[in-house]
């Protein structure tokens, strides 16, 4: 008689209550900024090369300039939405160092006003046309964000040392992403996006208290380097030959990677609750010497 396979690591299998549950590949997952409204403003320009086709030299140069400067405002607007998204997202941030949804409702005025002088040579209609566009767009899309945001206490320098090995390690989390497309395996680029976003929780322990720098360097160095080089080998190897044998093994390289990541994020916010045990119990002291009593 047939018999139903079953066990612990099965999908219906039971787990004990002391397991950790799995991080989801999609755990901390964030949706993109940039929806059908930015999207749609790459719509007037295509628009407006039609329509100047048959304009004339000088209305088809107008047409073009005009397109040239919507779109670069698009662009503008969906790099913008992305800073913004990414400053939001952590406690700790610096200002956008070039406000690029600003940019975009300048250059959206511009390139509408460029647009109204072709149909109505002039200056006020253009320039009527350019202010309200330029409103609209910011009453649309609002403004980048102005300030720093949660660096009070925090020295500058030491927080410019933790954006340049943050961006660093950015910028290998991005190879990662691009090398493991390659492969063609797409439960291994979830599992690839799950590991990145331990690893992210890790830069946000570090950007949020500068000290742990130290620390944890070697983890967004050397460790991520090393993550990005074993995904490039990875996915040539296993594009060519689909061995399942490299795929187990990168497999189980990035389950060691993301449990020391987690397991250094949890000792570094140990430490953090150590340090402010220590602040707390010497204060009281402190108060106790001047004759003030607390209730414990």
């Amino acid at each position: 008689m047939a018999k139903r396979f079953g066990g612990k690591y099965s999908p219906d299998g039971a787990t004990s209550e002391s397991d950790p549950s799995p991080r989801g590949a999609y755990d901390g997952a964030r949706v993109d900024p940039v929806g059908a409204r930015a999207n749609v403003l790459f719509i007037p320009p295509v628009v407006m090369v039609f329509m100047a086709l048959n304009d004339g030299a000088v209305g088809l140069t107008l047409g073009l300039v005009s397109a040239a400067i919507l779109t670069f405002a698009a662009f503008l607007l969906r790099e913008g939405l992305r800073a913004e998204a990414a400053y939001d997202a952590r406690k700790v941030a610096r200002r956008p160092a070039f406000p690029r949804k600003m940019a975009a409702s300048v250059m959206t005025g511009l390139g509408i006003a460029v647009a109204a002088y072709k149909t109505e040579p002039g200056l006020v209609a253009p320039i009527l046309y350019g202010v309200a566009a330029m409103g609209l767009h910011s009453l649309s899309f609002g403004f980048d964000p102005l300030r720093n945001k949660g660096m009070e206490g925090i020295d500058k320098f030491q927080q410019d040392r933790v954006a340049r090995v943050i961006d660093e390690g950015e910028a290998h989390l991005r190879e990662m992403s691009d090398a493991i497309a390659r492969a063609g395996d797409r439960q291994m680029e979830d599992r690839v996006k799950a590991f990145q976003v331990t690893a992210r929780e890790l830069f946000r322990t570090v950007e949020e208290d500068p000290r742990d720098l130290a620390s944890a360097r070697k983890y967004l160095t050397v460790y991520l380097q090393g993550a990005r080089d074993a995904t490039i080998k990875f996915a040539d190897v296993y594009a060519r030959s689909r061995d399942p044998q490299a795929r187990a093994d990168y497999a189980a390289l990035l389950d060691d990677l993301e449990q020391n990541f987690a397991a250094r994020s949890r000792r570094m916010l140990l430490n953090d609750h150590t340090d402010l045990t220590v602040e707390i119990d010497v204060l009281r002291d402190r108060l106790q010497r001047e004759g003030v009593r607390l209730d414990t």
